[in-house]
């Protein structure tokens, strides 16, 4: 590890649960990658829908085929998205799927759609 990033992880610490697993910028570039409009398109169809290939998203969602590999490259590597791959295709021929880790689906649950009901709440309380 780099000085830079322990004395990142140093600073960060008072954060962080006594044995976080990640660090301040760990978590910080999960918010970061979700707070694109395209990527948390496509953490959340992977949350509601399940696992799906590159194709089906690339339908489901209507991105160019380049503009989603981009995306779901970042999602993979800040660790909210996983790539599998299958020995034998799926029925559709398809080998290689994606599908969201639980930190993707925690961040995702308890991040934005937390905000998102909340607002909700919100509303209907004030319009009653």
């Amino acid at each position: 590890m780099a000085e830079s990033e322990r004395a990142t992880r140093r600073r960060g610490d008072e954060l962080l649960p006594e044995r976080s697993i990640l660090s301040l910028e760990e978590y910080l570039a999960m918010q970061r990658s979700i707070g694109n409009e395209t990527r948390f398109r496509v953490l959340n169809a992977l949350v509601e829908v399940g696992s799906q290939s590159a194709s089906e998203l690339r339908d489901r969602l209507e991105i160019e085929s380049n503009v989603l590999h981009y995306h779901l490259d970042e999602l993979v590597d800040v660790g909210l998205v996983e790539n599998r791959k299958r020995k034998e295709p799926d029925s559709d021929g398809f080998y290689s799927y994606y599908r969201a880790t639980s930190l993707g689906e925690g961040i995702l649950d308890h991040g934005v759609r937390e905000l998102m009901r909340r607002e909700w709440d919100a509303l209907e309380e004030y319009s009653a």
